[in-house]
C-alpha cells in the first residue's frame, strides 16, 4: 500500500489538471470572500454577495476572525464541484488511458490500488485546503493592516475544526465523483453528471421540496449536498443572513457530520466493489 501511495502522490503532483483545479478554488474563494466585497467597502457600492450589509459588517467579514467562514464558505457547492472533477479524473483517467491493466500486472491487488488512490486524494484535498486557508488568512491580514482593523484570530480548536469540516465536505465530493468514474469507466460522463447535480438538480430539488412536497422534506435533508451545507453552517457559526450559496442551517451539525461519513463510507465502498468484481477494461 506504501509504495502505491507514493506512485499515486507522484502521479497528482506531476498532474497540472490537478493544480489548475485547485487553483480556480482557490481563485473563487479569494474573489468571492475578499475582492468583490473588499471593493463593495471602499467604494460604497453594492454588489450581490454583499447588498443590503453595513460597511462596517463587511469589513468584519473579511478580518482574520472570519477566516474560517471565507476559507470553506464555498465548499458545498462551487469547490465541492471541483472536487468531484479531480476524484473523476484521477479514477476515471486509469480507465480511458488504459494504465489500469499495466498498473495491476505489477502485482498489487485491485483494492490496493484504489486505497492507495483514495489516501492520495485524501492528503491533496488537505494540501487544497490548507493552501486556501493560508491564502485568505494572508488577505484577512492585509486588509486589517490597511482598513486599522481588528488581528484577532479565532482559536486553535475552532481553526482546526472549520479545516477538518471542509476537507471532510471536499473528500465526500471528491469520492462521489471516484464512484462514477468507476461505474462508468471514463470521465467526461463523471464529470458531467455529477456537477449538474451539485450546481442545479440538488438544488431544485430541495426547492420544490420545500415549497411543494414539505412531506418530503425529511429526502431533501438526506442528500449530500444539504448536508455539507449544514456542516459548514455548523463549524463557522455564521449567521443565515450573512451564508453564501449552498450553506445553511437544514439539519444539526452532528447530524451532518455523520452523515457525510456514511456517504464517504459507502462511496468508497461502491468503488471498491465495483472495481474487484468487473472486469477493468
Amino acid at each position: 500500500m506504501l509504495g502505491s501511495y507514493r506512485a499515486e502522490m507522484l502521479k497528482l503532483r506531476k498532474r497540472s489538471a490537478v493544480w489548475v483545479l485547485f487553483g480556480a478554488g482557490l481563485v473563487l474563494s479569494l474573489i468571492f470572500g475578499y475582492l468583490l466585497p473588499y471593493l463593495s467597502y471602499t467604494t460604497g457600492d453594492e454588489n450581490p454577495s454583499t447588498g443590503g450589509i453595513p460597511r462596517a459588517e463587511v469589513l468584519r467579514g473579511m478580518l482574520p476572525g472570519r477566516v474560517i467562514d471565507n476559507t470553506i464558505g464555498g465548499y458545498p457547492i462551487f469547490a465541492g464541484a471541483l472536487a468531484l472533477v479531480l476524484g473523476a479524473i484521477v479514477i476515471g483517467g486509469e480507465y480511458t488511458w488504459g494504465t489500469l491493466k499495466t498498473v495491476l500486472t505489477q502485482r498489487p491487488h485491485r483494492g490496493t490500488i484504489l486505497g492507495a488512490q483514495f489516501l492520495a486524494l485524501g492528503t491533496m484535498i488537505a494540501l487544497w485546503v490548507l493552501g486556501i486557508f493560508v491564502a485568505c488568512g494572508l488577505c484577512s491580514v492585509g486588509i486589517a493592516a490597511a482598513e486599522d482593523g481588528s488581528m484577532s484570530w479565532p482559536s486553535v480548536g475552532s481553526l482546526l475544526q472549520g479545516l477538518a469540516g471542509g476537507w471532510l465536505v471536499l473528500m465526500m465530493w471528491c469520492l462521489a465523483g471516484a464512484v462514477l468514474a468507476v461505474a462508468f469507466r471514463n470521465v467526461a460522463l463523471p464529470i458531467g453528471l455529477g456537477v449538474v447535480w451539485i450546481l442545479g438538480i440538488e438544488t431544485l430539488l430541495a426547492g420544490v421540496v420545500s415549497s411543494l412536497l414539505p412531506s418530503l422534506k425529511w429526502l431533501a435533508n438526506a442528500l449530500p449536498g444539504t448536508n455539507a451545507g449544514s456542516l459548514v453552517f455548523a463549524v463557522t457559526g455564521m449567521a443565515s443572513s450573512d451564508a453564501p450559496p449552498g450553506v445553511r442551517d437544514a439539519v444539526g451539525g452532528t447530524r451532518a457530520l455523520l452523515t457525510l461519513f456514511a456517504y464517504c463510507a459507502v462511496f468508497a465502498a461502491l468503488a471498491t466493489w465495483t472495481t474487484r468484481r468487473r472486469d477493468v477494461t
